[in-house]
């Protein structure tokens, strides 16, 4: 792809970020908006940049995005099931990015293990919600922790340092989502606003470390 469309496929995504971010806090009669800047943010985040497993994430995350907008038990399993799709691609791509065990380092297991004692925790919280999240959250949970721990075991000159940044954002926005979600009984603008703002710069944070390398 020439640097031109890359370029102005990055200004899209970053302008659409920025757009939506505001949005999610806007009165319902703005917020209605999102029904276009929404679904575009993945589009143009892989016209930017990306390939094999990572392209394969954003098309699920893009799905995620899609079902999300919808209220409802099924659109939210479906989109829990298409970001915990979205981060098993992202594992196989870290992985590939890596010359070390998984496991090898102590600091990873910690992490790893903190993960997915945290993923029960919300899981209880949203049983109290609905029986039926509880499985499908824990599982989300445990696969967003080890999408975390493969982030950093990529080698250094392999996009680490971006990589992780973008996989700790993604921790940070999932856990406001679950506090909005399952904690929260009114809709709290500058949450959502921050449930965004931080999933957007995920993203662009995992693009930009897991990118090919361009001669």
């Amino acid at each position: 792809m020439r640097a031109s469309h890359r370029g102005l496929a990055g200004t899209a995504y970053g302008v659409l970020a920025v757009a939506d971010t505001l949005l999610a806090a806007a009165p319902d009669r703005w917020r209605r908006a999102r029904v276009v800047t929404k679904p575009l943010l993945m589009p143009a985040l892989a016209a930017h940049g990306g390939s094999g497993a990572v392209t394969v994430a954003q098309v699920c995350s893009w799905a995620g995005d899609v079902a999300l907008m919808r209220e409802g038990r099924r659109p939210f399993l479906a989109g829990l099931c298409s970001f915990l799709a979205a981060h098993v691609a992202y594992v196989v791509a870290f992985r590939a990015r890596s010359s070390v065990p998984l496991l090898a380092s102590p600091g990873r297991r910690r992490a790893l293990g903190a993960g997915s004692v945290a993923a029960l925790a919300m899981a209880a919280a949203a049983a109290r919600e609905d029986r039926a999240f509880a499985l499908p959250v824990a599982a989300y949970g445990a696969t967003l922790a080890a999408m975390a721990a493969s982030a950093a075991a990529v080698d250094r000159d392999r996009g680490r340092g971006r990589v992780l940044a973008g996989a700790s954002l993604f921790l940070l926005s999932d856990s406001l989502l679950g506090a909005r979600t399952f904690l929260l009984r009114e809709r709290v603008p500058v949450l959502d606003s921050a449930v965004m703002a931080t999933y957007t710069a995920a993203q662009w944070c995992i693009a930009e470390g897991a990118a090919p390398v361009r001669r």
